[in-house]
């Protein structure tokens, strides 16, 4: 590193989670210290001396706030600011451009991820919203079973005491649609049994949802696995587990075949299972050491923006024939499991984000 570079402080840099850039007065980058690597997805000795739109794309405007910081001497700071890495990623940040007075002049630039905050925050909101929905459910149900019981039970009286077989037609249509209705409240409030835990291979749900989808679509889907085969056994519900991602990815399903004949009809309906692990991530308030992310990816249609923030809610489905209550039921079986499960959506492609902790017991 040349000289002129303050190198006296570089172990202080080095140690710190702030990413930090140093930037010659052309904009190459002469240093990068290890939480900027991390950030960036490159490397110090891959990058020094490259320019710096070479690891991220900012507007034009950006780069020229910066050539005008190295003339000007003056420092900025710009608030969630967005990065297009050139992997593809997409990073939204803060970050402030401070000159160094030195012969040229050089931009020390301090990188603070929004990222994370915002989904932290975002997580925290759709814990939230599950508890306050879980509560409304449960007392609507209490409200809805309890007169439904009584309907059933008059019906049930009232057939025993009909001759006509016509008649008793009509209290049977009665004690059917009640049963249907409670079977319909059961299924919102979700499964209502204790978690039978044993150790649990997530591949081994994923494939076993695989199967059961490729035998439902008669061959027609075609399923793409990038799988991550480090990722350790936890404790969870097998059984759970496989409806909670069977919830989801039928879903995909539906949604790869609806855009058949669409502006993507040139692509097989496709769902991707991907998984990967995370080191000290963090779950709502909380934080883990280890965590399984899975993806179910799907080429449709993609979900309306309207729907996505409420995706989740019992009753809300983005299907004329849906229900609305399979995706209300999964969240439910991965919350148990101290997991979360997001999604994001575009138009001919939406993935499905399953997080689940790897080292906690339910």
């Amino acid at each position: 590193m040349p000289s002129a570079h303050p190198t006296g402080y570089k172990s202080i840099l080095d140690s710190l989670t702030t990413a930090v850039l140093v930037l010659e007065d052309s904009l190459a980058i002469q240093y990068l210290n290890p939480a900027a690597e991390s950030l960036f997805e490159t490397s110090m000795t891959r990058s020094q001396g490259q320019p710096f739109q070479d690891i991220l794309v900012e507007s034009e405007d950006a780069l020229k706030t910066l050539f005008a910081a190295v003339r000007n001497g003056q420092s900025y700071t710009r608030r969630e600011a967005e990065f297009l890495l050139t992997s593809g990623s997409r990073l939204t940040v803060d970050y402030s451009v401070t000159p160094i007075s030195l012969e040229p002049t050089e931009l020390l630039i301090e990188i603070q991820p929004r990222d994370r905050l915002m989904r932290i925050s975002r997580e925290e909101d759709i814990i939230s919203q599950q508890e306050t929905t879980r509560i409304l459910v449960r007392g609507m149900a209490h409200e809805i079973k309890n007169p439904l019981g009584g309907i059933r039970g008059a019906a049930q009286l009232l057939d025993r005491e009909l001759s006509s077989e016509d008649q008793r037609e009509y209290t049977r249509v009665i004690i059917d649609e009640a049963d249907r209705l409670r079977s319909l409240v059961d299924r919102m409030l979700g499964p209502n049994k204790a978690l039978k835990l044993a150790p649990t291979n997530i591949h081994e749900i994923l494939e076993r949802v695989g199967t059961l989808l490729e035998a439902e679509s008669k061959g027609r889907l075609n399923f793409e696995r990038d799988y991550d085969p480090s990722i350790p056994e936890f404790k969870g519900d097998k059984e759970q587990l496989i409806q909670a991602f069977l919830n989801i990815a039928r879903n995909a399903m539906e949604a790869a075949f609806e855009n058949q004949g669409g502006h993507s009809s040139e692509e097989p309906p496709t769902i991707t299972f991907r998984t990967r692990t995370l080191r000290q991530f963090t779950i709502g308030n909380r934080r883990h050491k280890l965590v399984c992310r899975v993806d179910v990816i799907d080429n449709g249609p993609g979900i309306p923006p309207e729907l996505v923030q409420n995706i989740f809610y019992p009753m809300i489905s983005g299907r004329a024939s849906g229900t609305g209550l399979g995706l209300s039921i999964t969240q439910s079986i991965i919350g148990q499991h101290r997991g979360l499960v997001e999604c994001e959506s575009e138009p001919g492609r939406t993935d499905f984000i399953i997080f689940l902790p790897l080292e906690d017991t339910p």
